[in-house]
């Protein structure tokens, strides 16, 4: 384990370009029968979040994406939110192609799916009619706006998340399109998936028994601040072990690193039940 842990400690990784953090629109879990009538609901895309600022295309984490110029030749000069995405299921594709540090000739299977226009006046559909406006007279094939679909019931949500669900995506987002534009998490921005999940940050292993004896059996993760907030900070660590392939048993993410986890429900003390492990955040990028 000494072996494994100071290779961890020695591994580096290859950045872009970085720049500050940008702050964003963040979702929160939609609770069963919460009210959403008059709102507007979305697919949620897997992709991997983008945000144009007017002239470079950014990750949530601050790295500017070395994108080719012919990719964003028609973007606007204000920004816009939302998904480089390729196709349902295709997360790690998407993410192959955002990595490399030399603009390339895959971003070519990419679209910007957008779902925010931040900082203009008025409520969401307002701000997506700007951009719209704006792709009339200056059209760009990559980027789409993610339609939105008003609600009448709760009913029809759960319907769409089975249609959505069954054709292999993620889930749906549900937003109140009455509201300014804000950054940060709000109960007017709300995700819902068959399967939840959530974020922590690696903050250590345990080891491994049996056939996983000298590798990882678990990560020590501290729960990211914000997504369950009846817990307090001294009680938000958990265990992830289920998930880890093989090889990132060899190879776990990095201690600071933050991956994403699913989940069934809470414990009765709050605590995320039966975390999985699925990705390192949108570790490439």
């Amino acid at each position: 384990m000494l072996g494994l842990f100071g290779f961890l400690a020695s591994a580096c990784y290859a950045h872009a370009t970085s720049t500050d953090k940008p702050s964003l629109l963040l979702l929160k879990t939609y609770t069963l029968n919460q009210p959403v009538s008059g709102w507007v609901m979305s697919e949620k895309l897997d992709g991997v979040r983008a945000y144009w600022d007017g002239q470079k295309l950014i990750s949530r984490n601050g790295t500017v994406f070395a994108v080719p110029d012919w990719f964003v030749a028609d973007f606007p000069p204000f920004e816009i939110d939302g998904e480089l995405w390729f196709k349902r299921s295709a997360f790690a594709e998407v993410v192959s192609i955002v990595n490399k540090h030399q603009p390339h000739k895959g971003w070519n299977r990419l679209t910007y799916q957008i779902f925010e226009v931040p900082n203009q006046a008025g409520g969401l559909l307002q701000r997506l009619g700007v951009l719209e406006a704006y792709l009339q007279k200056n059209p760009s094939r990559f980027i789409k706006v993610i339609p939105q679909v008003p609600i009448v019931s709760n009913q029809q949500v759960q319907a769409e998340l089975n249609r959505i669900v069954q054709l292999g995506g993620e889930g749906v987002v549900l937003r109140n399109p009455n509201d300014d534009y804000h950054t940060g998490r709000s109960a007017s921005s709300l995700k819902l998936k068959l399967k939840q999940d959530a974020e922590c940050k690696v903050t250590g292993y345990t080891q491994g028994k049996g056939k996983y004896f000298g590798q990882v059996g678990a990560l020590v993760c501290d729960i990211v601040s914000g997504q369950f907030t009846d817990l307090t900070q001294s009680a938000r660590t958990i265990k992830v072990g289920s998930g880890l392939s093989d090889r990132e048993r060899k190879v776990p993410p990095k201690i600071g690193r933050v991956i994403t986890f699913q989940y069934l429900g809470l414990t009765k003390n709050g605590l995320p039940r039966f975390p999985v492990f699925l990705r390192e955040k949108e570790s490439a990028p």
